[in-house]
């Protein structure tokens, strides 16, 4: 209906409301009439709130188009990946996804307005995937807009939200939803320290590092994460937690955190079905050989009470993130005071955290092998570190090529190269460029290699350069 037609009705029906004058089918059109116009303007304010929302976020939507560095496929090689930015000062600081910005030679950006510029990465922490970014603005650009950041904490299931970025490569856009869990936990690789807001608005490549926005155009996430097999399934990193890491990551570059070696298991584990007969603590599930829990003592089934004096709470597996960032976040080479309970006796001990240092071991590219090795690390490849504490293993053998040819597998643990002991990614990397004096014809070498536990002896027959391969297809 027309509003001005709206509007001449309802004088009409009010004007039959004078005593004698409005009959009852008068009176049931009146109100039929009315709730037309307040169904209307529900709709256009529904349409207003968005469009205000838009018109706030979309100048601070940054596509970004970063080179990233890779040694996935057995040599190093460069990939263009694409990705949305928040901008969140008026000199150009950009909040993106550290897998977005990962290993970037370089990064270009195309603002609002449409003009493209570089950026360079301030600092990354891969554990919260996040990573901030500085653009490289002439003079005459300064200042642009920047995004306004809500509470995160105030969110609540139903809220309606909006997700915003280019997704698939393309010019921005908006989807709308409504958030569907505050504090979703999705396991201890991705839920380490944060919980994450689980939305229905729509996620795709390309959105990652875009803003989750609430209907009063404020920023209160950083989409990261979709789903390629269900539908209706998207997550945001808390702009609480967004504004802690980017605080770090422009005063350090880096998210400094405490470790101790202690893995952190609820009290009602629903998922293993273990459930521990304790109110208050969180239990002991393992602790890592000659960490700093193990030379304090602590082992495996203790239930920890109190940390410095504050009581514990892990009941539930939504409580381990803050549990994990309560001891990330404990001062290092310095002891910290552990309430416990073993075998239901109290028990009190003294735990001094170190740094806990790089999360991913260096790359380093055997070209003329054709294939890729890499640092073990304690945080990154953990299935690794269950067979070996530290050197190298295979990251990628390339096809064709005189690894993959020679039956070295991805990874394949180096223990050996040519009888000599592989402990350090350096070792390993002066071992190679030693074995490339060799003269062509006799290039041949033993490794000695554990393959899923198990060693082996592989015999690397690297004669064959990149261009025979070519020929040969």
């Amino acid at each position: 209906m027309h509003w001005r037609a709206v509007w001449s009705s309802l004088w009409v029906a009010l004007m039959l409301l004078a005593p004698g004058c409005a009959t009852r089918g008068q009176m049931q059109q009146l109100a039929e009439e009315i709730s037309q116009v307040e169904r209307a303007q529900e709709r256009l304010d529904f349409v207003r709130v968005i469009n205000t929302a838009k018109r706030k976020v979309y100048p601070v939507i940054v596509y970004l188009m970063p080179i990233q560095e890779t040694f996935e496929r057995g040599e190093q090689a460069e990939r263009e990946v694409i990705g949305s930015g928040v901008i969140i000062s008026a000199d150009g600081y950009v909040v993106t996804n550290y897998h977005v910005a990962e290993k970037a030679k370089k990064i270009r950006a195309v603002l609002f307005n449409e003009k493209q510029v570089t950026a360079s990465v301030v600092g990354e922490d891969q554990d919260t995937d996040v990573a901030l970014l500085k653009l490289d603005l002439a003079e005459e650009d300064q200042p642009v807009p920047y995004a306004e950041f809500g509470d995160s904490a105030e969110l609540e299931e139903g809220d309606f939200v909006m997700t915003m970025g280019c997704p698939l490569g393309l010019t921005r856009s908006v989807s709308f939803g409504i958030v569907s869990n505050t504090k979703r936990y999705l396991g201890p690789e991705l839920s380490r320290y944060n919980l994450w807001i689980q939305t229905d608005a729509a996620i795709n490549p390309g959105n990652s590092g875009g803003p989750l926005v609430n209907t009063d155009g404020e920023v209160v996430g950083i989409t990261t994460l979709g789903t390629l097999w269900y539908e209706n399934i998207g997550f945001a990193i808390p702009s609480g937690l967004v504004k802690e890491v980017v605080g770090d990551l422009k005063e350090h570059g880096e998210v400094k955190r405490a470790w101790t070696g202690i893995t952190f298991q609820a009290l009602k584990d629903f998922e293993s079905n273990t459930i521990v007969d304790a109110e208050q603590g969180v239990l002991v599930a393992h602790v890592e050989p000659d960490s700093p829990a193990e030379q304090a003592g602590v082992e495996a089934q203790d239930l920890i009470l109190t940390l410095n004096g504050e009581e514990l709470n892990g009941t539930f597996v939504e409580d381990l993130p803050e549990l994990r960032t309560a001891f990330a976040r404990l001062p290092t080479q310095q002891e910290a005071a552990l309430g416990l309970e073993r075998d239901g006796e109290p028990l009190a001990l003294a735990l001094t955290p170190i740094v806990k240092g790089e999360v991913e071991g260096e790359d380093f590219d055997c070209k003329e092998w054709q294939m890729t090795i890499k640092e073990i690390n304690k945080f990154a490849d953990r299935g690794i570190y269950y067979f070996r504490k530290k050197g190298v293993y295979v990251q990628g053998v390339k096809y064709p090529g005189n690894a993959q040819n020679s039956g070295v597998a991805t990874g394949d643990i180096v223990l050996e190269v040519g009888g000599e002991e592989i402990e350090t990614l350096g070792a390993a990397g002066a071992a190679y460029e030693k074995l490339n004096e060799m003269t062509k014809g006799r290039r041949k070498v033993l490794l000695k290699v554990l393959r899923n536990g198990v060693p082996r002896l592989v015999l690397l027959d690297y004669n064959k350069s990149d261009d025979e391969y070519e020929e040969e297809k």
